[in-house]
């Protein structure tokens, strides 16, 4: 049924399919009776576990990018998704890069994307999150088993520089800290100019000690995490490895997006090179990002929570995370390709 409906997505402009598909389903999910039609198909079978302190419904959840302004968290939980990480979030609206930014290699089951943290900015979604939490509040009320867990992905806007990139992401830290469980900086994302260069140790060290003391004021304490890109060095990552245990970072999501486009097929290769710019997920970077997820959790024994991202299709991937170190996953080009049911689908099967 799904591919039907993929391939008449397929046709569209992927982000305007992608907003079109969200908002019917927003749509859709404002009925009771139809709300609890896609319940019944969709959500899978309760697989609790606990990671940084949060009790999550099952391993599988949507990661960042998907849902930035915090618009469809109704429609995803019917889904089935045990957290969704919101954003990426800046202190001020923006709009991100020129149309298109984002495209499919449906070949080699991969996206490209350009979007450059287009997003409403924080007070706004802070805001969304808000209204979110009060409504689940009254349609759960104890039942904190049940809910989906929200991450809060925070960035710096564009016009911020780098030396200034610690205020951005202190304003976000504050704004988000009410509404969100858990947070991650990204540094990682390749479609702001320079934003990279902040995965190095001392600028990263700024970040988190800045985010630290703001998180040690308030009275709950939220975990905070970084994500990074597949494609750092040895000595960067060994970098990050050691941060982690200096300044007691809570997590990493492993990885980003990759700028290598070295595993893409013949036609895909062509076709990327006539995209131009933009960071590659999907199955082209499964090996690399879950390479990398293996090297950090040998280096840190285990000891250091990991949530993988980066080519998840089926349980078999999933599995494959988790031999390699996760405690939780995330999909998204996955989301695009399997269709509603991939939660459900990978639930069952692990």
């Amino acid at each position: 049924m799904y591919k039907i409906l993929r391939s008449i997505l397929f046709m569209m402009d992927a982000e305007r399919a992608h907003y079109f598909s969200m908002n019917s389903l927003k749509w859709l999910c404002r009925f009771s009776i139809i709300r609890k039609i896609i319940v019944l198909f969709f959500k899978p079978m309760d697989k609790p576990r606990e990671v940084l302190g949060l009790i999550f419904k099952n391993p599988v959840g949507l990661a960042a990018g998907f849902d930035k302004n915090a618009q469809y968290l109704e429609a995803l939980q019917t889904l089935g998704f045990s957290h969704v990480e919101i954003g990426t979030v800046t202190p001020l609206p923006q709009q991100g890069n020129d149309l298109p930014r984002l495209f499919r290699l449906p070949k080699d089951k991969a996206l490209i994307n350009r979007m450059g943290f287009n997003n409403d900015g924080a007070n706004a979604i802070a805001n969304r999150l808000r209204l979110w939490q009060e409504k689940q509040a009254l349609i759960e009320k104890s039942n904190a088993r049940g809910r989906m867990i929200i991450g809060g992905n925070i960035g710096k806007n564009k016009l911020t520089s780098n030396e200034e990139a610690w205020m951005d992401y202190e304003k976000c830290f504050n704004t988000l800290h009410p509404y969100v469980d858990y947070f991650v900086v990204n540094v990682s994302s390749p479609n702001t100019p320079g934003l990279r260069e902040l995965q190095e140790k001392e600028s990263l060290r700024k970040i988190f000690q800045t985010l630290q003391a703001a998180n040690a004021a308030s009275t709950v304490q939220k975990p905070l995490l970084l994500k990074i890109a597949p494609d750092l060095s040895i000595e960067q990552v060994n970098d990050v490895v050691s941060l982690t245990q200096e300044i007691s970072i809570n997590g990493l999501v492993i990885s980003n997006t990759s700028l290598d486009r070295s595993s893409l097929s013949p036609s895909s290769a062509h076709r990327a090179d006539t995209i131009g710019q933009g960071g590659l997920s999907g199955w082209p970077v499964k090996n690399k990002s879950t390479t990398l997820l293996k090297y950090i959790a040998q280096k840190t024994n285990g000891r250091l929570p990991l949530i993988a991202s980066g080519g998840i299709f089926t349980a078999d991937d999933v599995k494959e995370k988790m031999d390699a170190g996760a405690l939780l996953v995330q999909v998204y080009t996955g989301f695009i390709y399997e269709g509603p049911a991939i939660v459900k689908t990978i639930i069952k099967n692990i």
